[in-house]
């Protein structure tokens, strides 16, 4: 794992702790619990996920750059994959999902997309 990825994944982690900030205190001005929904696991997995997906990612770009894309592909529906099998049915037990169950899960999802995007896109680009 080269330097750039240790810098990326501090930076990845200190982003999402901003992010939780903020998360909690949006729930703070609802009448929604402050820690409910599995929002600590959705954060801790979403980045476990993220650095997994960035691991893998990173060693096919070295090896075969041609084939990053779909390996990149594969760990977004890994991620989704863990989704249904992990948070779905906690979220559907009341027979509904409520908007923010699905936002305790897809915010700090899209915060790591959205930053393995910009990563790995810098990283292909320096190839």
């Amino acid at each position: 794992m080269q330097n750039s990825s240790f810098k990326f994944l501090g930076f990845l982690a200190i982003l999402l702790l901003i992010t939780f900030g903020i998360h909690l205190l949006a729930n703070s001005f609802t009448d929604y619990s402050l820690f409910g929904n599995q929002i600590i696991l959705s954060y801790v997995i979403n980045y476990f996920l993220a650095a997994v997906v960035l691991v893998i990612v990173e060693k096919t770009l070295n090896k075969n750059s041609a084939q990053a894309g779909f390996v990149f592909m594969a760990g977004s529906a890994l991620k989704f994959l863990v989704f249904f099998l992990v948070f779905y049915p906690i979220y559907k037990t009341d027979g509904e999902m409520q908007t923010i169950e699905f936002a305790a899960f897809f915010i700090p999802y899209a915060i790591c997309l959205i930053a393995e995007v910009i990563y790995l896109s810098k990283q292909l680009n320096n190839q």
